[in-house]
């Protein structure tokens, strides 16, 4: 998702493509019946369809700005996901501590830290429906891919895993009860975030209100012909078909924003999000890891207890 990118005109206009060609069908219908067999009492006045404008670019107007507030919460929310991703890697580098067992405690770290990454992308890939994750090897261990196909919610599944792991942690004093709170706060506003984000998902924009656009719409460019024929004649043609075309693609605008997960040009881009995550989160790793610890990691060395 390049939200800086610009999208080509094709693009835009391609999405209308099928009503651009039946408004130029029509209009040319309406001018050949007009020119070709004069009939000229076809013609009404420019003031009846610019009544049906007003009504309509009112609820255009509406239906966009409720458009680009489902768009723009969804974009906060993941905003404040990547604020919280930061400081739960945060709080598991430097709240958590031991004099003894630290190999343990450094893979405790790697594991939970990965997990969260995997977090990211796995909310990000549901939301836009995918059945299958891709890119989890690297950020999940077979016990944790294990324990989260048991679950419908994989996202959900990762944030349990992530307080059985502040549980275990507490229980080895690597952490003190103060600290688990802490942290078990800010996973649970992870939580909060994938239940909003979830919300936005599955609340449907309500289809009746769709209906009345699309036929003050419908209702517009039919009626536009007959009152531009006579002032314009077969110049109506090209005017019917830029005005009709600029109000379907408002119309369609708003479509596309009132859906911000289906993985379009216009959605939040959560992909490139969690790419962002996991790239603090790495740097976050690797100023925890020793020369040592990295060694263990290439031998594939793995602890299990974190699956409780």
């Amino acid at each position: 998702m390049l939200l800086k990118n610009k999208i080509p005109l094709t693009y835009a206009l391609g999405k209308i493509r099928k009503e651009i060609i039946l408004v130029t069908a029509y209009a040319v219908l309406i001018a050949l019946v007009y020119d070709k067999f004069h009939f000229t009492r076809i013609s009404i006045p420019l003031s009846v369809p610019m009544v049906m404008v007003t009504v309509l670019s009112l609820l255009l107007a509406f239906k966009s700005n409720q458009a680009y507030d489902r768009w723009w919460e969804a974009r906060t929310i993941w905003g404040a996901i990547v604020n919280e991703s930061r400081t739960l890697a945060r709080q598991i580098a430097t709240m958590t501590y031991t004099e003894y067992d630290t190999e343990a405690l450094d893979t405790f770290r790697d594991r939970f830290i990965k997990r969260q990454i995997a977090w990211a992308y796995v909310l990000g890939q549901s939301l836009r429906g995918a059945r299958t994750f891709k890119g989890l090897e690297d950020l999940l261990v077979d016990t944790e891919r294990n324990y989260i196909e048991r679950y419908d919610n994989k996202s959900f599944a990762l944030l349990e895993l992530h307080g059985r792991d502040l549980n275990f942690a507490m229980r080895k004093k690597w952490l003190n009860k103060y600290q688990q709170v802490e942290i078990d706060g800010t996973v649970t506003r992870l939580c909060n975030a994938m239940g909003q984000c979830e919300r936005i998902k599955n609340t449907v924009f309500p289809s009746t209100y769709s209906l009345y656009i699309r036929f003050a719409m419908y209702f517009f460019i039919i009626l536009l012909p007959f009152a531009l024929i006579e002032m314009f004649g077969l110049m109506e043609i090209p005017m019917v078909v830029g005005i009709a075309s600029s109000y379907l693609l408002i119309e369609k605008m708003a479509i596309h924003l009132q859906d911000p997960f289906e993985n379009r040009p216009t959605d939040t881009p959560v992909t490139a999000i969690a790419a962002t995550i996991e790239r603090d989160l790495r740097q976050a790793l690797n100023d925890l890891h020793s020369d040592h610890h990295q060694s263990l990691a290439a031998q594939g060395k793995e602890h299990d207890y974190y699956i409780m």
